[in-house]
């Protein structure tokens, strides 16, 4: 018997959909014999508590204890976490402290991607094609000034915290009296702001993972938002939404497939990610295809798009989330 322990929650803003995504890989893993599974809800101050509201610690000797000393031996984890300390890599630095392996990238290469900006500059770097941008260190009047005039080149930009994931700290402006406080809303949210291009555009989502040892791309998917809106935080988790999803794109050409397929696995090696990602493109009118964003941790609700995918592909969830905890098991034994 594996002993798994899923830590969900996090206390941060994506809290609630850590719980979903929580649900639904607890779902998947009961249809699993050889797997022994224990959920715990971390909160804000880094606290985790079971069902019962036993406060647990996990230790050194890869032990779970709750306050009485009660313990339970972890031989693997899933940090459903969205958000900090989740995707941005600090949970996974305990744990590896521990010696515990886990699902999901490591801590620099979450660290990386978690910060739209590092993940920008990377992918510039290796020559991948993504929206255009500047970025701002300060809510200074010089600053502000670089980021008018992106809005006056772009006609409409996207203003994004930096260190946030699922649309969170993300508005769409198109005047200049908006932007300022945009701005000054995203720098509350982190310490620097990306200002992004806004493109009239398609979004196509790709799901790269590892299955049976083989790195996969799917086909890419597509989420249409409401025409007055974007794919926000709301049209992406509340049951409210009136987003669009298609579990495979259509009209794409043979060429726009080929290379959606070729900049997915090249961004996962690159980048150096572990075991899943789900990697947004847009694609214009004018048939220009662009990477957006990374994402080490996609949610699974019954909105997200990845598990679907996944399946679409003609691979079980269960499958590829047991045989990855089994192998990684088997490497530290």
């Amino acid at each position: 018997m594996i002993n798994t322990l899923l830590i969900c929650g996090g206390g941060g803003s994506e809290h609630a959909v850590s719980l979903r995504t929580a649900a639904f890989i607890e779902e998947q893993l009961g249809k699993a014999a050889d797997i022994a599974l224990m959920q715990v809800e971390m909160d804000a101050s880094g606290c985790l508590t079971d069902r019962e509201g036993r406060v647990y610690h996990i230790f050194y000797d890869r032990k779970i204890r709750d306050e009485e000393g009660n313990a339970w031996a972890v031989d693997y984890v899933i940090p459903a976490i969205h958000g900090y300390p989740g995707e941005t890599g600090d949970l996974q630095s305990q744990l590896d402290m521990f010696g515990i392996p886990y699902f999901g990238s490591a801590p620099e290469a979450s660290k990386l991607c978690f910060n739209k900006i590092n993940a920008k500059l990377w992918l510039s770097a290796l020559g991948i094609r993504n929206t255009p941008y500047l970025f701002l260190c300060s809510f200074e009047p010089s600053e502000l000034d670089r980021a008018y005039a992106a809005l006056e080149t772009w006609g409409a930009v996207f203003v994004k915290a930096s260190n946030q994931g699922s649309s969170v700290g993300c508005y769409k402006v198109t005047s200049p009296e908006a932007l300022k406080a945009a701005v000054e809303e995203a720098f509350s949210l982190s310490p620097y702001v990306l200002v992004e291009k806004a493109l009239e555009a398609r979004e196509l989502e790709v799901a790269v993972y590892t299955y049976h040892h083989e790195l996969i791309a799917t086909r890419p998917g597509e989420v249409r938002a409401p025409a007055d809106t974007f794919y926000t935080y709301r049209e992406k988790y509340t049951e409210s939404s009136r987003a669009t999803t298609f579990v495979e794109a259509q009209g794409l050409t043979a060429t726009q497939l080929g290379w959606i397929q070729e900049v997915s696995i090249r961004t996962f090696k690159a980048l150096k990610l572990k075991d899943l990602s789900r990697i947004d493109f847009f694609l214009t009118e004018a048939g220009d295809l662009y990477l957006n964003e990374v994402n080490t941790f996609p949610g699974m609700t019954p909105n997200s798009m990845f598990p679907k995918m996944l399946e679409n592909h003609g691979h079980n969830f269960t499958q590829f989330l047991t045989s990855l905890i089994r192998a990684a098991v088997s490497r530290r034994r």
